[in-house]
């Protein structure tokens, strides 16, 4: 049997490709292009993965745009897609530019599809596969002649984004017509990616349950002269041995003082007695988001006034839940039927400060977010929670005072029926829990 040279790299290539990323099947795709088209009024979408880089900063090595990857699932870099909507003039297209092959970047970075494999359409999934050296070209036989709408990440002031440059080389390249208007794609694929499909759920779920196992692990480990270090390291390496590729946001691990601090990511203290320790930690699975956040005490038991405050935190998470409408309810502040009330107005209603004032001014941040892709996805806020929204419930008091800073958050989404099922329920919640575990 003879293998050709092309067909052994696209082999290696499909081998590590499947091997890196539990990938949805190529109709899951298929669909949310489609469902794109219907969005664009006639218009063209032009979507670009980003280049890949070797720089300082890509710790993990490259990772795709989550809005490129939303609509191909294909995770290479310097690719481009284009959706022509049906129109009077035209069917409905879908071409996916790759780069052409570079043998000598290759020995570097590893072997890529090209445009002349036979394959690359069955392998990615898309009607059509082209070289990205004939973009301009098919772009000119797509358009009118005039006044043609072109979709994509349109850069807003001093903004980058990953149409910025292809888009002036078009430009100059004269690929566009006269009278050509340019919209913003990413309000329309942020109210796609509002609602999961069941693919995105069960990797959203596999990240979520590799997360619980980290965060089990940790909280066992914690106790007096441990460091924030070392627990941010058990985190990441347990759930990396479950399938995560990466954190899904740089972990905070604070303990005493650093509890109250929203953003802590330093992790560079030492837990010392009499300390609260939070971690808010959690994995990446093949590009998919969890956020968890659990607080302990570092010495297996919690003080008095430290229960007092853990108890009106998960009070008030357990009063969003109870609040909830499906079809209803809205997440953020300032909506009505928002659920970031009832988790206030718990907080405020319940214990006080030292100096005996109200509790919700230790509130600062807001109730929850969507995750998907993005540990803080993009999502319509202005629409009710429904079926398949995936979000965090995540109350927290703070008060730098008294060294005491507690938040809770769990994943939750809504199933078929409306109702909202904590995918974070086998992590241990309540304060007798916690100890429970810490004591074995």
């Amino acid at each position: 049997m003879k293998f050709t040279l092309l067909g052994v790299a696209t082999a290696i290539l499909l081998s590590v490709f499947s091997a890196a990323l539990d990938r949805q099947p190529s109709s899951d795709y298929h669909a949310r292009r489609q469902k794109l088209a219907a969005k664009l009024s006639g218009g063209v979408a032009l979507v670009f993965a980003p280049p890949e880089s070797e720089g300082p900063n890509d710790l993990y090595g490259y990772r795709p745009d989550d809005n490129f990857y939303y609509l191909t699932g294909w995770p290479e870099p310097g690719s481009a897609l284009l959706i022509a909507s049906a129109s009077d003039a035209r069917p409905y297209s879908e071409i996916l530019f790759l780069p052409d092959r570079n043998p000598t970047q290759e020995r570097w970075t590893g072997p890529k599809l090209g445009p002349e494999d036979q394959k690359a359409s069955q392998v990615i999934g898309v009607d059509r596969v082209d070289s990205l050296e004939h973009m301009r070209a098919e772009l000119v036989k797509l358009l009118p002649n005039r006044g043609a709408k072109i979709y994509t990440d349109i850069p807003a002031g001093n903004e980058t984004t990953n149409s910025g440059q292809p888009l002036a080389w078009l430009r100059t390249a004269n690929a566009f017509p006269v009278g050509t208007s340019y919209d913003d794609i990413r309000p329309l694929l942020s109210r796609l990616r509002t609602v999961k499909d069941a693919g995105e759920l069960e990797l959203i779920t596999k990240a979520v349950n590799a997360s619980i196992a980290a965060q089990l692990a940790a909280i066992r480990a914690i106790r007096p002269g441990i460091t924030e270090r070392e627990l941010s390291a058990l985190l990441q390496y347990e759930w990396g041995k479950r399938g995560c590729e990466r954190p899904a946001y740089a972990p905070i691990v604070g303990s005493g003082f650093h509890s109250t601090v929203l953003h802590y990511s330093d992790d560079s203290g030492t837990v010392h007695a009499g300390d609260l320790v939070l971690m808010d930690a959690a994995g990446e699975y093949s590009l998919y988001a969890s956020d968890i956040t659990r607080t302990t005490p570092a010495d297996g038991k919690f003080s008095a006034r430290q229960r007092e405050i853990y108890d009106i935190v998960l009070g008030a998470q357990k009063a969003a839940i109870a609040a909830f409408q499906s079809g209803k309810s809205y997440l953020q502040r300032n909506q009505p039927n928002t659920l970031y009330d009832a988790a206030f107005n718990y907080i405020n209603t319940h214990g006080k400060d030292t100096h005996g004032q109200p509790l919700g001014k230790y509130f600062i941040h807001g109730l929850g977010h969507y995750v998907g892709l993005n540990v803080h996805d993009p999502g319509d806020y202005s629409v009710p929670l429904g079926p398949g929204m995936v979000f965090t419930i995540e109350p927290g008091i703070y008060i730098p005072e008294e060294n005491l800073g507690v938040r809770i958050e769990d994943m939750f989404y809504v199933d078929k029926d409306g109702k909202l099922i904590r995918q974070t329920e086998s992590l241990p919640q309540s304060a007798d829990e916690i100890e429970r575990l810490m004591a074995h």
